[in-house]
């Protein structure tokens, strides 16, 4: 990595880290007296605003979104492939109120995961895959109801860019179940911002929001096709953007 490419990664990381310790105090104090809706917009999409605009200024990622159209106006269930961290920023201030998935341990980190327990997240024990998989529907099931869009990774944890990791179907079942479409979102973020290491690659993300997804039926048997429909047009989107689509073997993981 070059000195400029260096010292850009450091200055964004200095802003990116400062500005969510300078955020999180200030949520603490103002977030508590606001409802559900303006308490997400004030935590979540503002510093996710915040940390896109470092991202495009400071790292020179910029980011092409393509089918915003095919957007439901009822939140429903986004399954997304997990490459970085930029996806979960991104989405989080483009879809709102969102909700999403991630580990309890989170919640326990000083400011940042006591802001994150004012936003309903999904908090699972992921070394409890089946308790885990229960707490998705159930508090999705809710949230869903509640007009909140749940965002799911489900290939359950971040995969190298140029890789397609299985798709679990907690996604698909919390879709099925609550009678709403999945929202597939397919997108090369880990080519600019790898899973691994400090370094980032100035570039455009392409990002690509297709068609609301409709189970046909009710049952396993129309999760597991709706799961399989959403990972083919994960992989067909993902190579027609350019990225090799090989998939990842291994054991079926909890949704991240």
């Amino acid at each position: 990595m070059s000195i400029i490419k260096t010292l850009r990664t450091i200055l964004f990381y200095l802003c990116l880290s400062s500005s969510a310790f300078v955020w999180c105090m200030l949520s603490f104090l103002v977030a508590p007296f606001l409802g559900f809706k303006a308490r997400y917009r004030f935590i979540n999409v503002y510093w996710c605003r915040f940390a896109i605009l470092l991202t495009r200024v400071i790292l020179n990622i910029q980011v092409k979104v393509t089918g915003a159209e095919n957007i439901p106006k009822t939140p429903c269930v986004i399954v997304s492939n997990h490459q970085s961290t930029w996806e979960t920023f991104f989405l989080s201030a483009y879809f709102e109120p969102l909700s999403q998935v991630l580990k309890r341990e989170l919640l326990y980190v000083p400011f940042f995961g006591w802001a994150m327990a004012m936003l309903r997240p999904i908090a699972i024990d992921r070394d409890n895959p089946k308790a885990a998989l229960k707490e998705i529907a159930r508090r999705g099931d809710q949230l869903l109801k509640d007009g909140v869009w749940v965002l799911i990774f489900p290939e359950g944890t971040r995969v190298p860019y140029g890789k397609i990791g299985k798709f679990s179907r907690g996604g698909a079942a919390l879709a099925v179940n609550a009678n709403l479409p999945v929202l597939p979102i397919a997108h090369n973020a880990g080519k600019f911002w790898p899973r691994e290491g400090w370094g980032k690659t100035p570039g455009t993300i392409e990002l690509v929001i297709g068609e609301p997804m409709y189970a046909e039926g009710a049952g396993p048997r129309a999760i597991a096709e709706l799961n399989d429909r959403a990972q083919a047009w994960n992989e067909a989107t993902q190579r027609a953007m350019g990225s090799a689509a090989a998939p990842v073997t291994g054991e079926e993981k909890v949704p991240a």
